[in-house]
């Protein structure tokens, strides 16, 4: 087995990261090594060819509707009007806390008008509208972390 040096001043700017954006958790590569900062967990260093096992609880879970869950944003994700994340972060879908929402399904928007507002680092980043066309589902919720290409919504 390899041991790996961990840069510690890299973990403490993870999880600055974390404590920063509300996120569960972050994750950084360079080369073969990954590393996962998350709230409530270790950090985790490895090579790239292991792989880590998805948490029990998950795996565990009887409830169908987690299981159907992926399943529905299989084909939203290949879905020609899907609009997606293009970075990590929290989404807002209102402008402000108590604002009424940018858009809600069945809404007709222009191309360029504003979708929801995905905040990186601080930084609240407008989702434009890349087409014009009705927004046909909304595919996160408030406050929601994101992962970069996550599906938003479909503007068909």
């Amino acid at each position: 087995m390899t041991k790996l040096s961990v840069d510690k001043k890299l973990i403490r700017d993870l999880a600055k990261i974390l404590q920063d954006t509300g996120l569960a958790e972050v994750e950084w590569s360079e080369g073969d090594v990954k590393l996962r900062v998350s709230r409530g967990a270790m950090a985790t260093a490895y090579a790239a060819p292991m792989a880590y096992a998805p948490a029990p609880v998950a795996a565990a879970a009887p409830v169908p509707a987690p299981v159907a869950a992926p399943a529905a944003e299989a084909p939203a994700a290949a879905h020609p009007g899907t609009v997606k994340s293009p970075m990590v972060g929290t989404v807002y879908v209102a402008p402000e806390p108590g604002a009424a929402p940018f858009v809600k399904v069945g809404d007709t928007v222009k191309e360029g008008q504003t979708l929801v507002i995905v905040e990186a680092m601080k930084t609240m980043n407008p989702i434009p509208s890349p087409r014009a066309g009705k927004v046909t589902r909304i595919l996160v919720e408030n406050q929601q972390p994101v992962e970069f290409d996550q599906p938003l919504m479909i503007v068909e």
